[in-house]
């Protein structure tokens, strides 16, 4: 198209030619750069969503663009039938920055989750004796670990389930943060594994009790069954430290990573794991043909390197607290909770003369600030982690006018 593409042109183009799966606020992006966002007729927000915490290290970041650019004029894709020199230099890397020593390189989250599960299911057959295709894996009410057939099977959200069966078998759910149910659950002998979120991001940044990870780690030890942690959405300093599991001294056995792995610029997602559970999968067992390619490979090393130099798992923890005692100190009415961890936080909102959290948004988005609801009555909040204190402060201000609109 040689027009210049207009706001309601490209929803309208969307809304004929796309699938309607999703539901976006109505702000078509053209451009970004470190904490904003500008659509196409030059309006700029803050961008309090990072593209679902995969923009940790802010909007073209010059140091993941520049290792993005330069290998994509040099080599973008071999397979994996063929070694790469971006490979195994990237596979020491990540598996030295995060301490395991194997790495297996996916694409999306969604699929760095379906590893996890077949490696979990392998293990259990191989390495704890499960009888063949008896394996379950514990996971958790309000999960979410993406959208797959077999992902959809153990979700309790009626939206991403309903009408879409028959569904894997294999899984039993318990009630996030509940410890009894977890270790009624750990009693049956088929039990591989227990995947869950350190914090339930899509669930609303749901965050348990403080020592449910680790006791709900210790009796997964108890019971000989794998601790695999998604940490897709909290991973990579959004919750204050470099793993969300970090916060309460648990290392997962299976670690899944994705999002930030790349600062927003690549789909690239790792699953992580000791030689024991790693080494299970055999050549031709499992595997992407985008999985490790050259332009991930680098493009996560620089990822990874701009969280460390940058401090940004410091970053996210001073500012979250910020934020938090900030949204408390509203006393709004239509502010019921305030939660969160480093600068992954949600509000939730109770309705107000017919206002609910999806009106909050777009008012905000009026203002110059962008977030989105989820489950209808929750806003999650969740800016690039390269903010800085004073745009921060002029962010919550943003909020803050926002819901006082509504009084």
């Amino acid at each position: 198209m040689s027009e210049k593409i207009t706001s309601q042109m490209a929803m309208d183009l969307e809304d004929k030619y796309g699938a309607h799966n999703y539901h976006p606020l109505p702000v078509v992006l053209a451009r970004g750069e470190g904490a904003y966002v500008w659509d196409v007729e030059g309006k700029r927000y803050f961008d309090f969503l990072s593209a679902y915490s995969a923009v940790n290290q802010g909007h073209c970041h010059p140091h993941i663009i520049k290792a993005l650019t330069d290998q994509a004029k040099t080599l973008t894709l071999t397979s994996r039938a063929f070694y790469n020199d971006a490979l195994g230099p990237y596979e020491k890397y990540i598996t030295e920055y995060f301490g395991y020593d194997k790495v297996l390189p996916m694409n999306t989250g969604a699929e760095a989750d379906e590893t996890a599960i077949k490696l979990c299911r392998k293990w259990a057959y191989e390495k704890k004796g499960v009888e063949a295709n008896k394996a379950k894996i514990v996971v958790c009410e309000g999960n979410f670990h993406g959208r797959t057939t077999t992902i959809i099977s153990m979700s309790t959200d009626p939206d991403a389930k309903g009408g879409f069966g028959p569904y894997t078998p294999g899984f039993e759910v318990v009630p996030y943060n509940d410890l009894d149910a977890l270790r009624k659950a750990l009693q049956d002998d088929n039990v591989a594994g227990f995947l869950v979120e350190p914090i339930q991001g899509e669930a609303g940044v749901y965050v348990p009790e403080d020592g449910y990870l680790k006791k709900a780690y210790d009796m997964c030890k108890e019971r000989n069954v794998l601790f695999i942690a998604d940490e897709v959405q909290t991973g990579i300093a959004r919750t204050g430290r470099l793993l969300a599991c970090d916060h309460e001294g648990v290392r997962p056995d299976i670690l899944i990573l994705g999002k930030a792995l790349s600062g927003g610029v690549f789909p690239v997602s790792a699953v992580l794991a000791d030689d024991d559970i790693m080494l299970v999968i055999k050549p031709g067992q499992h595997g992407s043909t985008f999985g490790g390619n050259p332009i991930a490979a680098k493009v996560a090393i620089a990822a990874l390197e701009v969280v460390k130099n940058e401090k940004l798992a410091e970053r996210a923890e001073k500012l979250g607290q910020i934020f938090r005692q900030e949204l408390r100190n509203m006393k709004s009415e239509m502010i019921s909770v305030v939660r969160g961890k480093g600068l992954l936080n949600a509000i939730i909102i109770e309705p107000k003369n017919g206002k609910e959290a999806w009106d909050v948004c777009v008012k905000m988005a009026e203002n110059g600030l962008l977030a989105k609801p989820t489950h209808q009555h929750i806003i999650r909040f969740a800016p690039p982690l390269i903010i800085t204190e004073e745009q921060l402060h002029e962010a919550i201000g943003i909020i803050r006018k926002s819901i006082e609109s509504f009084a």
